[in-house]
């Protein structure tokens, strides 16, 4: 069989893809416009993307297609409608990077909460050399410990910030925008009561119609002028300019986010324009890309072309 690669980048260059080799030809393209895919599919039994739109226009040309892996859970990039259509199978994959996404939310608290930058700061300027004191803590910081964190989705990523939380002293609420049921163990509080109470918000939901512009000016005006937000759920569910007024404003005391509403970043972003810039932290869409995590997403995609066959 035939194995394209799309944007094989967007996984990095440091893992071993060589057990795909061992299924058939495997062609890989650093990155693909939509408007290169249509030629470079157009032999292709699988596909494996991340980005790229699968549609109509991007696979008409695509006879022998039978299979497209998209290597994240989102499945936003496919025209589902026209693959029943054509009778084109795909798979998304779930589970992989949930410790890895966890583990980066703490990485974004605690960055904001120990004011780390300005610590670090102050030592790496030469004001620590020779100072008067063997300890300097006048950008104070408060434990973690006792404070209420707020979850904005709770599935596998949302119960596991929660667990980590709670084993840090956190009194844990979550509140859900689908409006499942409570889930057992944990609990859950409507929209207004999560954001009036929680010392820390973090967001781990998908993006739909009940979560897109969520954190919006309303969200931001009841939400403790202690409070830190982190989103590393889908950008387009905090309203960019609303944050940044936000923070200008002391309605919130700090945010940190691993997603925006338009990736790569553009040069218009309001949060470029932020006026205190230690209030605010950014990662380029990396809570997911441990190493570990990455190479458990291609074992499971590997098995799923192996299954699937």
């Amino acid at each position: 069989m035939k194995i394209v690669f799309l944007d094989a980048m967007s996984l990095g260059s440091d893992l071993d893809l060589s057990g795909f080799d061992a299924l058939g030809e495997v062609v890989k393209y650093d990155y693909s416009t939509k408007e290169e895919t249509a030629e470079r599919v157009r032999d292709a039994e699988v596909i494996v993307v991340n980005k790229v739109e699968m549609c109509e226009e991007t696979l008409k040309d695509a006879a022998n297609l039978k299979l497209i892996c998209v290597t994240a859970t989102g499945t936003n990039n496919l025209d589902k409608d026209y693959l029943d259509q054509r009778g084109i199978a795909w798979r998304n994959v779930t589970g992989y990077s949930t410790e890895s996404v966890a583990q980066h939310t703490f990485a974004l608290l605690f960055y904001l909460l120990e004011h780390l930058p300005y610590y670090d700061n102050y030592v790496k300027s030469g004001k620590y050399i020779n100072d008067k004191s063997f300890t300097h803590f006048s950008n104070i910081f408060h434990e973690l410990h006792g404070m209420t964190w707020g979850i904005i989705g709770l599935g596998a990523i949302g119960r596991r910030v929660a667990d980590l939380a709670k084993a840090f002293g956190c009194h844990v609420i979550y509140y859900s925008a689908s409006g499942r049921k409570p889930q057992e163990g944990y609990e859950q509080v409507d929209f207004t009561t999560l954001l009036k109470t929680s010392d820390i918000v973090s967001i781990h939901a998908p993006l739909t119609e009940a979560t897109m512009g969520l954190m919006d000016k309303e969200a931001f005006a009841k939400m403790k002028k202690t409070a830190i937000l982190l989103n590393v759920g889908r950008g387009p569910i905090i309203v960019e300019e609303d944050l940044k007024e936000a923070l200008d404003n002391g309605e919130i005391a700090a945010a940190g986010l691993d997603v925006l509403s338009v990736e790569p970043m553009t040069e218009d972003n309001p949060l470029l324009e932020v006026k205190e810039k230690d209030r605010l932290v950014i990662t380029p869409h990396i809570a997911w890309a441990s190493v570990e995590a990455r190479t458990h997403l291609m074992d499971i995609i590997l098995g799923q072309i192996r299954d699937f066959f």
